[in-house]
């Protein structure tokens, strides 16, 4: 695990790995789906590494132990913006089933000054008394991600990570300086954008790839 300023990039060789295959041009979409599937669980680890604990006692088959070790009080919610943070739904709550999902519609509006317009909302009632992870394949230009964390704040969310697998560093000063709070936990820091406000070298349009759509 490599840390940054607010920043941690999971080095872990087996995300390495799968982030390299869903680079790959010829991955088709079922071996994406199935690369996200697996990146988001392993980086939902991470994500999860600082969640508190409490001792109990339990009874074991051979005895009784004082000082078992479950998560203490603390609830879980993974938001995705859809579509792209979709595919990392199901990665995330594999590690985490009791997890609540809220699910937030944001696209780009390149005619109104690369602006957020988002056309889709419904969280969990009580967003407020969880610990939120928004999902997402990219932290591109951050428009998206920085209007999901107001709608996430709005809901009455205080603690809130942003977890994708990919991102650059405009993405992450975009985010940070809307919400500096944010921990950005992502799977590699590219080089930057394209003209076409894309990650190079990236993966190309992720929810394209996810759903074998153009």
């Amino acid at each position: 695990m490599v840390k940054f300023d607010n920043v941690i990039v999971c080095d872990h060789p087996l995300v390495q790995h799968k982030v390299s295959l869903i680079r790959d041009k010829n991955t088709g979409s079922k071996d994406f789906r199935e690369l996200v599937h697996e990146i988001a669980m392993f980086m939902c680890y991470e994500a999860t590494r600082d969640l508190p604990l409490k001792d109990v006692q339990i009874q074991t088959p051979l005895g009784e132990l004082a000082n078992a070790k479950i998560i203490s009080g603390r609830k879980l919610a993974f938001v995705p913006i859809m579509r792209a943070g979709l595919g990392m739904v199901d990665g995330a709550l594999a590690l985490v089933p009791t997890a609540k999902v809220g699910h937030v519609g944001i696209y780009r509006d390149k005619l109104n000054g690369n602006t957020a317009a988002d056309y889709y909302c419904k969280l969990p009632f009580d967003i407020a008394n969880r610990e939120v992870i928004i999902l997402d394949l990219m932290l591109a230009t951050g428009v998206s991600a920085v209007k999901t964390v107001d709608i996430v704040k709005n809901a009455g969310a205080k603690n809130i990570k942003f977890m994708c697998v990919l991102t650059c560093p405009e993405g992450i000063k975009a985010l940070h300086e809307a919400h500096p709070e944010v921990e950005i936990i992502c799977g590699a820091i590219d080089d930057g954008l394209n003209e076409d406000l894309y990650i190079i070298p990236g993966i190309g349009d992720g929810g394209d790839r996810l759903f074998g759509t153009r």
